[in-house]
């Protein structure tokens, strides 16, 4: 078995049993609480876990082991720490959904649409769609909270008052900077029109660095160094790395979100489009455009479109250069991520496993 096969094994262990021990202490509230928990379980089963898997290199880059050795209080505390990302991961996903009133994740029924089937199916008073949306709000709070304790049951365990204070406090610039992040992109989605081009590539930037290449990789290499016990230099180190890995990241998510095929993304192909997502590859493509062109595709640009109004609009992004303008963009990111990454002050091995984690995240088809 190899390293990633074992830590996704372990990972997906500590996280069921989380919902486990939280269904038991639970149950006094009856069976009415059972879809709650039930949908929490099915939430966390399955998904890439890169957040997860950079926590622990970030935490092996400071204090390396092998993945293979026992669980002891120092993995376990490790394990703890990854799983709350993942907690707090489910919670954004499940919001993010609510938000961009997405019908699907991974492949399934969205959280909110899968409550609202319940109430349908039950024949319940009211709206269905609110009682979703409702359900997948509160699901995604109580996610939040277990990740929390997660977070603290791993900073108590390590018994290093310095290295929990650090860990705490990366954890709630994480948040911070991923809910306003996220309030940033719908401010851009609302807006009435466009601004002029660099101004556009430069706010459409900005949402991509903090609500998502921030907390995808430099946060959690940070969290993960940090309950290590990382010195200043090393954080500093694994920053330069994490922030370029994090918007390469995102920019591929950009371009599976137009271009992704749904047997592997779990999301219809041109959902991006649908929704309007004014993202880098975006606003590259209006730049790339004619007049006439831009008018057109903003026109269309999140509105219900049909299969023919998506492929017309991918093949204007193709052809207006956006595609290969962002690639460019990730494959710079990364290449300047490895060279920080051989820089370094942690361990040699480290730095080979996050280069490779690094290219797997960038260049990912799913």
């Amino acid at each position: 078995m190899d390293e990633t096969t074992r830590l996704a094994g372990l990972l997906q262990e500590r996280l069921n049993d989380t919902v486990a021990g939280h269904r038991e202490a639970l149950t006094a509230l009856g069976p009415d609480a059972t879809p709650l928990l039930d949908e929490a379980l099915g939430f966390l089963t399955g998904g890439k876990r890169f957040r997860a898997l950079f926590a622990v290199q970030g935490f092996r880059a400071i204090r390396p082991f092998s993945v293979h050795k026992d669980i002891d209080a120092e993995f376990s505390a490790l394990l703890d720490l990854a799983c709350s990302l993942e907690l707090f991961h489910a919670a954004a996903l499940i919001h993010d959904d609510v938000i961009d009133r997405s019908d699907t994740r991974r492949g399934r029924p969205s959280t909110h649409q899968q409550f609202a089937a319940q109430h349908q199916l039950k024949s319940w008073r009211g709206s269905a769609d609110h009682f979703g949306i409702s359900g997948a709000i509160l699901l995604g709070d109580l996610l939040q909270s277990w990740s929390d304790e997660l977070l603290d049951r791993a900073c108590v365990s390590i018994q290093d008052a310095p290295a929990a204070r650090a860990v705490r406090g990366h954890f709630n610039r994480m948040r911070s900077e991923v809910a306003v992040g996220q309030f940033l992109d719908i401010v851009e989605e609302q807006r009435p029109g466009f601004a002029d081009h660099e101004e556009q590539i430069a706010r459409s930037t900005r949402v991509l660095v903090f609500k998502s290449a921030k907390y995808s990789v430099e946060a959690p290499l940070l969290l993960g160094a940090a309950l290590a016990g990382a010195s200043a230099e090393q954080e500093r180190a694994l920053a330069e790395f994490g922030l370029p890995v994090g918007i390469a990241f995102q920019l591929r998510d950009d371009i599976l979100g137009v271009f992704g095929d749904e047997e592997l993304t779990g999301k219809p192909s041109g959902d991006d489009l649908v929704e309007g997502k004014r993202t880098v590859l975006v606003a590259f493509a209006r730049r790339g455009l004619q007049p006439t062109q831009q008018r057109i595709f903003d026109d269309l640009l999140g509105t219900d479109l049909d299969a023919e109004q998506i492929a017309m609009l991918q093949r204007t992004i193709r052809d207006s250069g956006a595609v290969d303008e962002v690639e460019s963009m990730i494959a710079g990111n990364l290449e300047r991520a490895l060279e920080t990454i051989t820089r370094a002050p942690i361990d040699a091995e480290a730095s080979l496993r996050l280069a490779q984690l690094a290219d797997k995240a960038g260049k990912r088809a799913a």
